[in-house]
């Protein structure tokens, strides 16, 4: 291995036992969002440090088994040495590849919880009915991977449809598996309105950002506008005779967010606070991904959320994404929650794009 790459994996393996230390101190014990901090360092800190140590398991093995070549004269052991030493140089070389995506540079967001907007698109009440199944997609594969959901704020048609939903997925790595699945997903279908048997497309957009602690944004209250009024439900009628719900607005971005789900004013602020932030977190990810990027179109689509990333066909049962060409017929499945098969192929492209742009 490269020099470069041996004192990267040193300086790992020395914050590796630091945050170790840290987390062991009383002070950091009791601080919860220190702790959850470091917890998350660590974990990725650990994965480096076990793949390492698989390397140069491997590597040892290998000089045991050459040594074997030049030693043995029987026929039979050194088929088999010949053997071993195939496979542990494919276990190297796989080992390796995996290692230099993972000393790659990590961005903030690398281990943080996801939240998720999906919203009705063009389409009347087909568009609601359709987000309402993309919304329950995620919901599966959450569960499919032992993620906690926990909605925040819902909006619905009234129909069987949502207007929008706003949802956080807490789990191992979830916004770095997610957020690839931003963009317009669009449906061809015959609706069960239609009685002339014509097929028509709608959208629902999805939008995953990453999900901001208070240690990642500071939100000053002098730069907030907080209303309070009666939650309703569908059709607008009120559904809750006291005041509980919230409607913050970011004065200097415009951004606002309103929360009604809970029966008390101070959880629907809570949890309006938690979507702000991580709407300005996941703004100021962007600015700063369009900084760099300024002169370079991504690989796997542009990154804008108003583009068309897939299109699920139900005539044909075929769901198509168009960034990469990935195409699955298994369309009840994938609604059921499997998507890994899209997931991982988007996120293939994406380490191969990282990849090449870091030896170029």
């Amino acid at each position: 291995m490269q020099q470069s790459m041996e004192d990267r994996l040193k300086e790992i393996a020395d914050r590796h036992s630091e945050v170790e230390w840290l987390m062991s101190q009383p002070e950091i014990a009791s601080d919860p969002n220190a702790i959850r901090r470091l917890g998350r360092e660590y974990s990725q800190l650990q994965h480096v440090v076990e793949l390492w140590n698989d390397i140069t398991r491997a590597q040892s093995d290998m000089e045991g088994a050459r040594e074997m070549l030049t030693a043995e004269d029987d026929a039979e052991v050194l088929e088999m040495a010949k053997v071993e030493v195939e496979e542990l140089q494919e276990r190297l070389d796989s080992l390796t590849a995996e290692i230099r995506l993972e000393l790659l540079p990590k961005d903030e967001t690398e281990l943080a919880d996801a939240v998720v907007e999906v919203r009705a698109g063009a389409g009347g009440d087909e568009a609601g009915l359709f987000a309402a199944e993309v919304f329950r997609m995620y919901q599966r594969y959450a569960e499919a991977r032992k993620w906690k959901l926990k909605i925040l704020s819902q909006n619905d048609t009234g129909v069987g449809g949502i207007k929008e939903v706003t949802f956080e997925i807490a789990g191992e790595r979830a916004y770095q598996r997610l957020h690839l699945e931003s963009g317009v997903h669009r449906v061809q279908r015959v609706p069960t309105t239609e009685s002339q048997g014509r097929i028509h497309t709608s959208t629902a957009t999805v939008v995953v950002m990453p999900k901001a602690e208070e240690v990642d944004i500071e939100i000053s209250d002098k730069d907030l506008k907080v209303d309070v009024y009666h939650s309703s439900g569908a059709g607008g009628q009120s559904v809750n005779k006291l005041a509980t719900a919230i409607r913050i607005t970011h004065l200097p971005t415009g951004l606002v967010v309103q929360c009604q789900n809970e029966r008390s004013q101070l959880q629907n602020r809570m949890q309006a606070m938690e979507i702000l932030r991580s709407r300005l977190w996941d703004m100021e990810l962007r600015k700063q991904q369009e900084e760099i990027s300024a002169n370079r179109k991504a690989q796997v689509g542009t990154g804008d959320r108003s583009e068309k990333i897939r299109t699920y066909n139900f005539p044909q049962s075929r769901i198509t994404d168009h960034r990469i060409g990935y195409t699955s017929h298994q369309m009840q499945q994938v609604l059921g929650g499997e998507l890994d098969g899209f997931i991982d192929a988007l996120l293939q492209e994406e380490q191969a794009r990282k990849l090449a742009a870091a030896g170029s």
